[in-house]
């Protein structure tokens, strides 16, 4: 498969398929049909752009199992399951194994389709941050011992001079390195220097 954004929908229903493909078609949203949650796991290589809605009830395997392989997999697009009255316990827990919404039938179009909305906007966002991560790590890397030091301190709350101490360099050094590690991590103030490097650990 190719890794263009989709809206894929897995449910055993054609019937079902068929009529959200027909709706998602018709807002001008790319769609992919999917008769089963292995068919899908078949097909799908690696975490493509889009979303996906997924019934929480199918044969074989169901949408919570569907939700936890692909978490294995490291495959991490929105998750939307469909599930009926009798079903929204285990919707509740596909949300817990990290679905972001459900919706219980009959819902309306205008609702399907601003859930699918959100999910789409939401991992647009997930992979633009991740992708910023990835940068910022690379430049993170790029430091040397003694830049990465310096830049512990700084995160910290170290001064120059309480940090030169630490190190055993002088105040002057302290500075040299200070600006060289802002210069790598391409940040323009102090703070934006710590918040660049509390994304790289919480990440």
């Amino acid at each position: 498969m190719t890794s263009d954004v989709a809206v894929h929908v897995v449910d055993d229903d054609v019937a079902v398929r068929k009529s959200l493909a027909f709706l998602l078609a018709s807002e001008g949203l790319p769609v992919r049909l999917h008769e089963s949650a292995s068919a899908f796991l078949d097909e799908v290589l690696s975490a493509e752009g889009g979303c996906i809605v997924t019934d929480v009830r199918m044969p074989g395997i169901d949408g919570i199992e569907l939700i936890r392989r692909l978490k294995e997999r490291g495959i991490t697009l929105p998750i939307i399951v469909i599930t009926g009255h009798a079903d929204v316990p285990m919707a509740v827990e596909a949300m817990k194994e990290g679905a972001i919404d459900f919706l219980e039938k009959p819902f309306g179009d205008e609702v399907f389709l601003t859930t699918v909305r959100e999910a789409l906007s939401r991992h647009e966002k997930s992979s633009h941050q991740d992708a910023q991560v990835a940068q910022i790590k690379a430049r993170f890397e790029a430091l040397s011992e003694r830049e990465r030091q310096v830049l512990n301190g700084l995160v910290a709350g170290k001064a120059n001079k309480v940090i030169a101490y630490d190190l055993g360099i002088s105040p002057r050094t302290v500075e040299i390195y200070r600006a060289n590690v802002m210069a790598k991590m391409q940040a323009r103030s102090l703070s934006e220097l710590v918040r660049l490097a509390l994304l790289i650990d919480a990440s």
